[in-house]
């Protein structure tokens, strides 16, 4: 469990970057994920994905935080604009486009959202995706078309209004 947890750390900070819209609130999630795999490393199946058992028990300790935040105060999301996501050599055109895009997959609902960022940008197959977030994989797929045509269309729009 320790050698495992630094090689996929960095993986889990970007998932939980994708759940929470905040560097620092990630950093706190992942932490927490690593504490709690530490606590439970007896409930790890050795020989299977340490990655889909983290990120598994990253989004369930962010749902119950989010129910928590709900209780307590609402919900207490940042705007996608507001994260301070590192960029290094890419063209300006580029990073105009990638922050369109994120914009509109970070405007997603959070269903959609989720099945998105573990897809495309972990990738994971459906099945490890309707896994990790304990939901059929027709359910996956289905939230995947649904963000597709969405992210599309908010694409097509800012394309016109740019050009």
């Amino acid at each position: 469990m320790r050698d495992g947890l630094p090689e996929v750390f960095p993986r889990l900070w970007r998932f939980a970057i994708s759940l929470t819209s905040s560097a620092d609130t990630a950093y706190d999630l992942a932490q927490t994920t690593c504490l709690r795999a530490l606590e439970k490393h007896q409930n790890f199946t050795p020989g299977t994905h340490l990655d889909r058992w983290l990120f598994r028990m990253a989004y369930r300790i962010w749902l119950n935080e989010l129910r928590a935040q709900a209780v307590r105060r609402g919900n207490g999301l940042l705007a996608v604009e507001d994260v301070d996501i590192p960029d290094t050599n890419i063209s300006a055109e580029t990073n105009i486009f990638v922050q369109q895009v994120l914009r509109s997959v970070y405007d997603l609902p959070e269903a959609q959202r989720v099945c998105v960022m573990l897809v495309y940008v972990e990738g994971h197959k459906y099945a490890e995706a309707a896994e990790t977030l304990d939901i059929p994989v027709g359910t996956v797929m289905s939230r995947l078309a649904a963000a597709r045509k969405v992210v599309a269309r908010r694409m097509n729009a800012e394309g016109k209004k740019t050009g």
